[in-house]
């Protein structure tokens, strides 16, 4: 019989890691090709021999997601398995009737055989959606685990936009490291936060080998989770944070489902800015799926140097990019701080946008007058330099995790806004890491 003939589909993430932990070295299965969606520039790459093994001594063809159906019908694929995240329910089964009626079986698959075991305690921190909290979430625990006495170590989840043998395993200590290995903006959102606070960052592409690597210099491995995607890792604590601003969310988008289902405890975040009944839909939807699971209050304050330079103002607001985009949010921390501080005008920057920022807005159209920072490439990021040069503003409201005026030159006055997870009242994280005996 010839070994079972697969396709990935995936977006250079969860994808490469279930190759690795479920297919990898089998011979009863083919992985015939990766398609990826969602970041641009994936396709028209190989994942290389080196990383997917002896079986694949021409590595593995990434092509676009929008070659599936021609690659199941003319590859004779038995097998379609679906692996990337923070897409509604609804998504995943119209992916499901397209791959059945072609004649391949659709595959999720399960959390626990994709988890990875540590030797070191090890909290994941893992979301409902994309922008609701969790790498805030991840500095505030690795606050409370310095402040008794414990090394940290944060693993983030993969973002490999770049040469992928060459990113097996990354560590990042310094800054100057995010500028060795050649970071996207993205990279740079999620590492910067931990490297200034002292925190070493691991990420790369074989989760196995980074997460041995971290061990040796941990008493306490973090999981930093990217979009709503299941740890990689088997946790001794399993922390979700769930956005009241998309209630509703915990039961209709995959996989933020069954993160809930796994929490042993759940984060309502932003409970500070959202509607107290969509706060209540959050509360009561994680106590049906959830009732064993510990539930803390979170808000997410945000807070300007010098605040009152927004005051009647003609303001650009620039957000993380993926919240805006296969996140699904209509603001974000920039937003926020203009209403706050009472700008006098948002300006829309959609007349402005040129290159890859203007394809991000084709492709996503519903973000309306904010600017993402997209920043996959080197084009990218001098599409979104040029960008906000071109926007005719008093002032550039700066809401992504970094110092992006580090990374690209801003000609109009800027203000960055900064926020940190705040937990309201009982059991809050420390009571929660006491409980599982992790401090």
């Amino acid at each position: 019989m010839r070994p079972k003939r697969i396709v990935i589909m995936g977006a250079a993430g969860r994808d490469f890691h279930n190759f690795n932990t479920l297919y990898r070295g089998r011979k009863d299965v083919e992985v015939v090709a990766f398609t990826a969606t969602q970041i641009p520039d994936i396709e028209g790459r190989k994942y290389p021999a080196s990383l997917a093994g002896k079986l694949y001594p021409k590595g593995i063809p990434i092509v676009s997601e929008t070659e599936l159906s021609d690659l199941i019908t003319k590859k004779d694929i038995d097998e379609v398995v679906f692996s990337y995240s923070d897409v509604s329910n609804q998504y995943v089964m119209e992916k499901a009737a397209l791959v059945n009626a072609l004649g391949a079986h659709f595959t999720l698959v399960g959390a626990a055989p994709t988890m990875v075991k540590s030797v070191k305690p090890l909290i994941s921190i893992c979301a409902v959606r994309t922008g609701s909290g969790k790498s805030q979430t991840t500095r505030k625990v690795a606050d409370i685990l310095l402040e008794a006495g414990k090394s940290v170590v944060a693993i983030r989840h993969p973002m490999p936009y770049g040469n992928l043998a060459k990113q097996k395993v990354q560590r990042f200590a310094t800054l100057d490291d995010l500028i060795k290995h050649e970071c996207t903006i993205e990279e740079i959102e999620e590492y910067e936060p931990h490297i200034v606070k002292g925190i070493v960052v691991y990420a790369g592409v074989d989760y196995e080998a980074i997460l041995r690597q971290a061990e040796k210099e941990a008493d306490v491995v973090l999981w930093d989770g990217g979009n709503n995607d299941l740890s990689f890792y088997k946790p001794d604590l399993n922390i979700v944070v769930a956005d009241p601003h998309r209630s509703g969310n915990e039961l209709t988008y995959y996989p933020g489902r069954t993160n809930v289902l796994l929490a042993d405890a759940i984060v309502i975040n932003k409970i500070d800015t959202a509607d107290l009944c969509r706060i209540e839909e959050v509360r009561a939807n994680v106590s049906r799926l959830n009732p064993r699971a510990i539930v803390i209050d979170g808000a997410s304050p945000v807070r300007v140097e010098h605040p009152e330079r927004i005051k009647g103002k003609r303001v650009l607001c620039v957000e993380d990019g993926p919240t805006l985009t296969h996140g699904g949010m209509k603001y974000g921390a920039a937003i926020m701080a203009a209403r706050k501080f009472q700008a006098g005008e948002i300006v829309d920057p959609r007349p402005f946008v040129t290159g890859l920022i203007a394809k991000t807005f084709r492709i996503y159209p519903e973000i309306g007058p904010l600017l993402p920072a997209m920043g996959y490439g080197a084009e990218q990021v001098k599409d979104l330099q040029k960008t906000i040069s071109r926007v005719a503003c008093d002032l550039v409201i700066i809401g992504t995790p970094i110092d992006l005026e580090r990374y690209i030159k801003i000609p109009q006055p800027s203000l960055r806004v900064m926020y940190d997870l705040q937990e309201i009242g009982h059991p809050d994280l420390k009571d929660v890491l006491k409980k599982y005996s992790i401090i």
